[in-house]
């Protein structure tokens, strides 16, 4: 039986989910926050489907043997290929994942053009294509593959010179073109700055952290399971690397 004290469970490919654990602990301060990034085995972008959903269940299989009350999937292609599976697995657990902040961009800009800046997996899976489906009507949807970035905001290079390399040539061409660009990939928006720096700040920029923050409190809420004590932060990593750790908690306090 989960109690109200019980942690929420966080966990990402790497440090990227950091961006989404902000928005959880601005939202519920109370909460204790178990997060795990996973960067021994990313990143998790460039890998088959099947792969990314094994590691999703023996990633989460580690977490909720530690007694959670809630499971965040802060990882946009480990949502895409893996939340269904990891839903069916745990039955009983409030299992919450994020997806590209489409419909808010749609939304936002009826008729207008959005980008959308995600790994080469979750642009594939038919999660994302369901959302194309669904909003591409009222828009007109841009497909922006961005292999390499995550990694090097795992390098703590988000906002560095190697990085506008990298995206300048995939995103310069559309400055002054689009009307918003989703950040499908939790590690993204630690590399705003740069994609500003193309893009320039007439651009919108989305994610899906905060949306997926105010779904948990959501479902937490109506469980009957939401702490409003003080809570704890707590994060770990697969990888036995300090300096990822101090990482993370630098890109929270960030």
């Amino acid at each position: 039986m989960n109690a109200k004290t019980d942690a929420i469970a966080v966990f990402d490919s790497g440090v990227g989910g950091i961006s989404v654990l902000r928005q959880l602990c601005r939202l519920m301060p109370g909460e204790t926050m178990l997060y795990l990034g996973d960067s021994a085995n990313a990143p998790y972008g460039t890998r088959p489907a099947a792969e990314i959903r094994q590691l999703s269940l023996n990633v989460a299989e580690k977490l909720v043997a530690r007694g959670v009350k809630a499971l965040v999937v802060a990882c946009n292609t480990a949502t895409a290929a893996a939340i269904d599976v990891l839903r069916q697995t745990y039955p009983d657990l409030i299992v919450v994942g994020i997806e590209p902040a489409l419909k808010p961009a749609a939304d936002r800009f009826p008729g207008g053009t959005i980008g959308v800046l995600a790994t080469p997996v979750t642009l594939q899976e038919e999660k994302f294509q369901q959302l194309v489906a669904h909003y591409g009507g009222l828009c007109t949807v841009v497909k922006l593959p961005a292999p390499g970035l995550s990694e090097l905001v795992e390098r703590g290079k988000g906002d560095s010179g190697e990085a506008e390399a990298l995206l300048r040539p995939l995103l310069a061409p559309w400055a002054g073109k689009l009307d918003a660009l989703v950040l499908g990939c939790t590690h993204y928006p630690f590399a705003a700055a740069t994609i500003r720096r193309i893009l320039g700040d007439k651009v919108l920029l989305l994610d899906g952290g905060e949306g997926t923050a105010r779904e948990t409190k959501r479902r937490l809420v109506q469980a009957g399971l939401l702490n409003e004590t003080q809570g704890k932060i707590i994060i770990e990593n697969s990888l036995d690397d300090p300096m990822l750790l101090e990482l993370s908690h630098k890109l929270l306090e960030g």
